[in-house]
C-alpha cells in the first residue's frame, strides 16, 4: 500500500490487474474449485479491475490509468467476454465520479510471456511464429468499434 500512498500529488497511478488472488489462513488459497482458468492459470476474474480501480483510487487520491488488462486464451469469445466485463467495472467506477483516465489492453500481439514463452495468447493480432503473419482477431474489431464509439 505504501506504492498508492506515495503516489499522492503524482498526475495518475497506473494499475495493471489480471485476476485476483485468493488468500486463506495458510496464504495463497489458489483457484476457486470449478472457476474457469486462462491460459496463465489465473481465474478469469474480470471483476478484479474494478475493485483494483477502486483502491488505487481511494489510496492514492489521484486519477487512475489502467495501464494493462487483459487475458491469455485460445477462445477469442472468452477474450470478449473478459473485456466486456472488465469494462462494465471501468464503467461502474466512471458512474461513482471516480477519476478514470484510460484503458490499455494487454496485448496488441500475441507475445513472448517469461516463463511460458509464446504460448499464452493475449493478443488482439494473432502471430504466426513460422511467416510471422499478422492477424486481427475478432476481439480487436469489437474493441476498435467501442474505441471509436468512445461508449460501450
Amino acid at each position: 500500500m505504501f506504492f498508492l500512498e506515495a503516489a499522492r500529488g503524482d498526475d495518475f497511478i497506473g494499475v495493471q490487474t489480471y485476476s485476483r488472488t485468493r488468500i486463506g489462513a495458510d496464504g495463497s488459497a489458489g483457484p476457486e474449485s470449478g472457476v474457469e482458468l486462462t491460459q496463465m492459470r489465473y481465474e478469469f476474474w474480470p471483476e478484479a479491475l474494478e475493485t483494483t480501480i477502486r483502491h488505487a483510487a481511494e489510496v492514492a487520491r489521484v486519477p487512475v490509468i489502467v495501464t494493462e488488462n487483459g487475458i491469455a486464451t485460445a477462445d477469442d469469445t472468452r477474450r470478449i467476454a473478459y473485456v466486456e466485463r472488465a469494462l462494465a467495472g471501468v464503467t461502474r467506477c466512471l458512474q461513482d465520479r471516480i477519476d478514470v483516465r484510460g484503458y490499455y489492453y494487454w496485448s496488441m500481439l500475441d507475445n513472448f510471456e517469461w516463463v511460458y514463452g509464446y504460448r499464452p495468447k493475449f493478443g488482439l493480432i494473432a502471430v504466426d511464429r513460422e511467416s510471422q503473419a499478422r492477424s486481427v482477431k475478432p476481439s480487436a474489431q469489437w474493441l476498435g468499434k467501442i474505441a471509436r464509439a468512445n461508449s460501450i
